[in-house]
């Protein structure tokens, strides 16, 4: 099942870059192609390890806030897998209980490696949702489109903080919906462990909130992780010797990343190529598109899988090189 969605959601992606292209110059696309700087291109490659240093970065800092201790490898092999498991799953849901289960097996209780995993999730809702509404003022770039995005993403990060909030602000609550969950279930043995993970998670909201430079801290990271990956799309576009539009491929990117959180296809493969295609086209020679499109993909997309695929299969491709010495 986890190779056929890596599959389907790499030949979703192929597609439509492929149909794409067809839109397109093609001649003329082969010829940017091999006209590419060479050194931005490495700087894109580079900026994309950045995203990925920092995320882990991130987790790891979460959760030494919280009194437990990562180690950075295991961080950055959490990133990966999660990174591999969203890239094959709609809306890039499966990253999220991949991440809470690693978390969880370097001895931190579940309740805690939960908090610790929504906390990244708040974090980038909260960079999303103060971010777009302020580069649409300043771009005047896809107002209509883009506060439509925002409005509905607000609305659903204010909904789940509300339902957190109903849940957890007293003792009661907290036993009410271990005991419903429980019977959902169907053990009732469950619904003591629920009410102590429920209490643990509490008790990070509390820790947390209540070191304001810490958050600063935090929110800072997630500013500076997303804002490298962001970045990619104007490298690229200085690579192909055209203008890197920063601040338009910026709000771009915002709305990308809001769109792709729609549970359609894995990875939001062919929907994100789709959207990019569209908001790009507005600032981007046609001539070009399809190939900064392509790369792109590559870059943030298909590399995910490629190395999260490696990492996820490490121990079996280190018995595998293992039993060929030993031959």
């Amino acid at each position: 099942m986890r190779w056929k969605g890596a599959i389907l959601g790499v030949l979703l992606s192929v597609l439509t870059t492929y149909i794409i292209f067809k839109l397109t110059e093609t001649n003329f696309t082969w010829e940017i192609l091999r006209r590419l700087d060479p050194i931005y291109l490495f700087l894109s490659f580079f900026l994309q390890t950045i995203f990925w240093l920092l995320w882990a970065s991130r987790l790891r800092r979460i959760s030494h806030y919280m009194g437990y201790k990562i180690p950075f490898k295991y961080s950055l092999k959490i990133t990966f897998s999660s990174m591999f498991v969203a890239a094959i799953t709609p809306s890039s849901a499966g990253g999220e209980p991949v991440r809470i289960k690693m978390v969880s097996k370097n001895g931190i209780p579940i309740g805690v490696s939960t908090f610790i995993v929504l906390t990244e999730r708040v974090l980038d809702s909260m960079f999303f949702s103060i971010t777009l509404p302020m580069f649409l003022i300043l771009t005047g770039f896809s107002i209509a489109l883009g506060f439509r995005v925002v409005i509905f993403f607000i609305i659903l990060l204010l909904s789940f903080l509300y339902f957190l909030y109903f849940i957890l602000k007293n003792e009661n609550n907290i036993k009410r919906f271990s005991c419903i969950l429980s019977k959902i279930v169907r053990k009732k043995r469950l619904e003591e462990k629920i009410e102590k993970e429920l209490r643990n998670f509490r008790e990070g909201i509390l820790q947390l909130s209540s070191k304001p430079k810490t958050l600063l801290h935090l929110f800072s990271l997630t500013a500076t992780m997303w804002s490298a990956g962001f970045m990619i799309p104007s490298i690229l576009l200085i690579a192909m010797n055209s203008d890197p539009h920063y601040l338009l491929s910026y709000t771009s990117q915002l709305i990308i990343v809001i769109i792709s959180l729609l549970p359609i296809t894995p990875g939001s493969s062919g929907l994100v190529e789709a959207t990019m295609a569209y908001l790009y086209s507005n600032f981007v020679s046609i001539s070009i598109l399809g190939s900064l499109i392509a790369i792109w993909r590559f870059i943030t997309y298909h590399m995910n899988i490629i190395f999260g695929a490696v990492v996820i299969n490490i121990s079996t491709i280190r018995r595998f090189f293992k039993r060929n010495n030993q031959e």
